[in-house]
């Protein structure tokens, strides 16, 4: 956790921290870094609140005719709606009448909570995104057919009208909903600090925190702001894939680490942040570029490139986006290298080799640029 010279690796760093659930646990996986943290929950710590009046109606509905799709949004829906229908007595017959139709499921949590009640789904994306479970329907002709969505505590009444203007009879069916925060004084400071660049990184652990924290600096009038920041100097860190396309569906980019876990997204930000400090960040063809020493992090992904290649890498980013000729790559080829051009297109074909072909393009005649546009 302890850099060679003793030095904690967020040491100076400012990160705010969004969640309720589980706080403790990151501030300290943060603060032991060395890092100062900024909490401030977006939701309650408590944030899902059952409207058994409601749900048992919208249950009702359900019943009342057949389902020929059901898609479960989240495990914690999906187990609170069977356990509210067993305390009503009419789990079995509920159960029985889901097991009847096609069964699409989010992600593994919901399909953990399915297969507890002994319901099997179809189809799940690997993304674990609601937006590729409507493009796994999108085409089909759904004219008549009734589907029924479990919400995930946000509304999905956008999601519902996409599907009703492909003829679908769409029953939304509203578990919980998810409560705003205790304290909003403390959000708003948040928002403040993010939007004047005064954090070095903020983290998200749940896309409807995301979305909250969104919705409140729209609020505020400072959303623009707040996602020109996080497009320029805050890390928006997310735990995963859902929680970040809250975020990236407003054009913010994000930090996420491979395994959706809150001890993995703290070591990505314990990888980054120093290199964002220290190094040359650049997008380029839609990847992330950093340049730290003799190590280049694509999207996050450590590659350690031979000197030649360094070099090469190195004069293209001085100006990006602008053409160097292959005399000026000559230039500052290690000593010891052939003098000629070849050398050069060598270099350049190796780097290629290892960063990819679409980051550095050949422009006839003049010589190779990095592909910033």
């Amino acid at each position: 956790m302890t850099s060679p010279g003793g030095v904690l690796p967020l040491a100076g760093c400012r990160v705010g921290v969004t969640a309720a659930r589980k706080a403790e646990e990151q501030n300290a996986l943060l603060e032991r870094r060395g890092a100062r943290v900024e909490w401030a929950p977006v939701l309650a710590v408590e944030p899902s609140r059952v409207d058994e009046v409601g749900l048992r109606a919208a249950t009702e509905a359900v019943l009342s005719r057949p389902v020929d799709i059901f898609i479960a949004t989240t495990g914690i829906g999906v187990r609170s709606w069977f356990q509210m229908a067993e305390q009503w007595g009419v789990l079995p017959r509920l159960i029985a009448h889901l097991d009847s139709a096609e069964i699409l499921a989010r992600g593994p949590k919901s399909v953990g909570a399915l297969r507890r009640a002994g319901l099997r789904e179809l189809w799940s994306p690997e993304s674990e995104c609601f937006e590729d479970v409507l493009a796994h329907l999108r085409g089909r002709s759904l004219l008549g057919v009734r589907i029924v969505v479990q919400e995930h505590g946000q509304s999905l009444s956008t999601v519902a009208n996409v599907l009703r203007r492909q003829g679908a009879d769409v029953e939304v069916v509203t578990v919980y909903r998810v409560e705003g925060p205790e304290d909003p004084g403390r959000v708003f400071g948040l928002v403040d600090l993010t939007a004047e660049r005064k954090l070095d990184a903020v983290t998200f652990t749940s896309a409807p925190a995301a979305a909250s924290f969104l919705e409140t600096a729209a609020a505020m009038g400072r959303r623009d702001e707040v996602v020109a920041a996080f497009q320029a100097d805050v890390i928006a860190t997310c735990v995963g894939p859902v929680t970040a396309a809250a975020l990236e569906l407003w054009g913010v980019p994000t930090l996420q680490p491979e395994r959706a876990r809150l001890a993995a997204m703290v070591r990505a930000l314990e990888v980054e942040l120093p290199l964002r400090r220290s190094g040359q960040s650049l997008q380029v063809a839609g990847s992330s570029l950093l340049l730290h020493g003799d190590v280049v992090h694509l999207d996050g992904v450590a590659i350690h490139l031979a000197a030649a290649q360094h070099a090469v890498l190195a004069a293209l980013a001085v100006n990006p986006g602008h053409v160097v000729s292959r005399r000026e790559l000559l230039c500052v080829l290690p000593s010891g290298q052939a003098a000629t051009e070849h050398a050069v297109e060598m270099a350049v074909a190796r780097l290629r080799a290892v960063i990819g072909t679409k980051l550095i393009q050949t422009v006839v005649k003049r010589g190779y640029r990095l592909a910033v546009e």
